[in-house]
């Protein structure tokens, strides 16, 4: 019969694999560094297979230590949502919800199934807006909750993700070796829009405006056909894209914030759903998301 995986060894391995220092994790999961360790240990006994590589003071996964952790984060969100279930009060209410369809399409249906099984008696209506036109919707009650793309003027946004922007291209075609790169952009005033024309006359492109839409699935369709290229967020890769790094004349667009921006109105199913957001969004990882 096969071995069971302890779930406490196996929180104690994400946050190693999150901190890659005994030292912190120790201070993280309450214990002592020589317990984590032993527990360490103990997990790569269960497997069989070394799971973290330790040079001098750095300690960062092995190969199996990266297969480990991602079933260690699918079992413990399994537990936790398990417990969670069984253990708190239940939550009624209604909360009415906004973001673009950008996180709409790739990362929130997960998310919002999860809550779902652990808050059945709590509605969600979602809304899909640009972030600027739900920051002013919740500003007038329209909405209770929205999770937006943070810009420097929008203020009373709780940060809960940063994300990197990157130059997508077709997997099947050279679109981005054109000599007058094609490139397709999201709405006027979208700050996606801005890094990538910040982007491309940092680096003297020359560029022509082939696609523009506040609409996600439009970008991609024309990045996946080899039309045009984007710019998008790591966790709304979709399949059929590549990522253009420097080394196809493309420099890093830098990092943006993904945030919550909530009304006046409280209430315990508002609040739930929040926090449930926020920690999903913190946990996210790209595999995931592009999965």
């Amino acid at each position: 019969m096969l071995p069971n995986l302890d779930v406490d060894l196996l929180k104690t391995f994400a946050v190693l694999a999150e901190t890659g220092n005994f030292t912190r994790t120790a201070e993280e999961v309450g214990r002592t560094q020589s317990a984590v360790s032993m527990q360490v240990k103990r997990l790569e006994e269960l497997v069989g297979k070394p799971l973290i590589a330790r040079v001098g003071r750095t300690n960062s996964l092995t190969a199996d230590g990266q297969m480990m952790l991602d079933y260690a984060r699918r079992m413990i969100q399994l537990n936790d949502e398990a417990m969670t279930v069984f253990t708190k009060p239940e939550i009624a209410g209604h909360v009415r919800f906004g973001t673009p369809d950008d996180y709409a399409d790739r990362v929130l249906p997960d998310i919002l199934a999860r809550f779902a099984r652990t808050n059945p008696k709590v509605q969600v209506d979602v809304d899909c807006q640009t972030s600027r036109a739900m920051v002013e919707m919740v500003k007038a009650g329209d909405l209770d909750l929205a999770m937006i793309t943070c810009e420097c003027d929008i203020a009373n946004a709780q940060a809960i993700r940063s994300e990197r922007l990157l130059w997508v291209t077709s997997a099947r075609h050279s679109v981005h070796r054109s000599e007058t790169l094609p490139v397709a952009l999201s709405h006027f005033g979208c700050a996606w829009r801005q890094m990538a024309l910040d982007g491309l006359e940092a680096i003297g492109r020359p560029y022509r405006l082939a696609y523009s839409s506040s609409n996600s699935v439009a970008i991609a369709s024309a990045v996946t056909a080899g039309l045009a290229v984007a710019a998008i967020p790591e966790i709304c890769m979709r399949p059929g894209m590549r990522i253009l790094t420097e080394a196809d004349g493309f420099p890093p667009l830098g990092l943006f914030e993904i945030g919550l921006v909530r009304s006046s109105k409280s209430s315990d199913a508002i609040d739930t759903l929040a926090c449930h957001i926020a920690e999903a969004m913190c946990q996210l990882t790209t595999a995931v998301a592009a999965q």
